[in-house]
């Protein structure tokens, strides 16, 4: 995490150029996330960005189109795109899968990765999840460690249940909103029993995995439902009931 400059941040407010980049392409199936925008000693450089395009029937134009419209975006508006660090990764759930082409920029072929971290997030190939699931297990297993040596100064269990909601809890739920639903049965029950071990340290019953997912997800759900210019905005409303206000179950 790099802390902006007050000119970056100045320039980033004035500029809107993200917001202004989506809304001029007019893209249907196709999102540019953009985090982060810091500056180096050559510049500003564009930070934890990411393309999202969805190939259907082996179309692809329309993907190495927004890609190649974002590099000359970049270049238009002086920020570097360090294509060595770019990675492709190809989500494919079919069968009989097609070999895809890399994408070139510069007349560099980007790396085509089976999985990648993007904000602190394990993201494979397969979605399921599994090396996500390992990253956490193991920060949570650390964690767990120090909530049990605080225990041994006899702190009382309302200091310890903060302690795990902030330290604990946010290492093993973090992002859980993402992936909580997709688990395999395996891997929740390895971050179900950290928790369980966690209780057991508390002296209280703690949320499961599950419960937690449910919650985030609700919450997060009902945040875009209030807010008509969050871009999943349209797609959530899509798949509401013409007869109430609850959702039909999303595909």
């Amino acid at each position: 995490n790099i802390v902006q400059s007050n000119i970056v941040q100045s320039y980033i407010s004035q500029s809107n150029i993200v917001q202004s980049y989506i809304s001029q392409s007019n893209i249907v199936q196709s999102n540019i996330v953009q985090s982060n925008i810091v500056q180096s000693n050559n510049g500003l450089t564009i930070d934890d960005s990411a393309i999202v395009g969805c190939i259907s029937r082996g179309d692809e134009d329309e993907y190495r189109v927004t890609v190649k419209d974002f590099v000359a975006w970049c270049e238009r508006n002086h920020l570097q795109l360090n294509v060595t660090k770019t990675k492709e990764l190809v989500v494919d759930l079919r069968r009989d899968k097609v070999p895809v082409t890399p994408v070139s920029i510069r007349g560099v072929s980007v790396d085509t990765v089976e999985d990648y971290k993007y904000l602190g997030v394990y993201i494979d190939n397969k979605l399921d999840w599994a090396k996500n699931t390992d990253a956490l297990y193991r920060k949570g297993q650390s964690r767990l460690y120090f909530l049990r040596r605080l225990r041994s100064f006899n702190i009382c269990w309302t200091m310890l249940r903060i302690f795990y909601e902030s330290v604990v809890a946010s290492a093993i739920l973090y992002a859980v909103a993402c992936w909580g639903s997709r688990l395999r049965a395996a891997d929740a029950n390895r971050l179900n029993k950290l928790i369980r071990k966690a209780g057991d340290v508390v002296g209280v019953e703690l949320d499961s995995l599950t419960a937690v997912s449910e919650r985030r997800t609700l919450s997060k759900l009902q945040a875009i439902m209030d807010n008509g210019s969050h871009p999943l905005y349209d797609t959530v409303m899509r798949h509401r009931s013409s007869f109430s206000a609850r959702l039909i179950l999303l595909k």
